[in-house]
């Protein structure tokens, strides 16, 4: 699936999801897209931009195993629990 902005000859913009750009295209080629705002037939993509995935999003520790699962098995000293 692909989201495209999408903006019609009176300049209402939108957004809607394809399976693929070939689908929008054909869509687009056809006439089969419309304006949900006035019904408007002309639309193109509008301007976009790429989603950088993750860009902003920290990535959390992994956690830690517990005794018995790590390396060295149960009191292996990784960790404050004895087993």
């Amino acid at each position: 699936m692909i989201r495209y902005d999408l903006r019609c000859a009176k300049g209402h913009g939108f957004e809607d999801w394809f399976d693929s750009i070939a689908d929008y295209e054909r869509l687009e080629a056809e006439g089969d897209l419309s304006c949900p705002s006035c019904g408007s037939r002309q639309v193109k993509r509008g301007f976009m931009a790429p989603a950088l995935a993750g860009a902003s999003a920290k990535a959390e520790p992994a956690p830690m195993p517990m005794c018995g699962m790590a390396q060295g098995g149960p009191g292996c000293g990784r960790c404050a629990f004895e087993g």
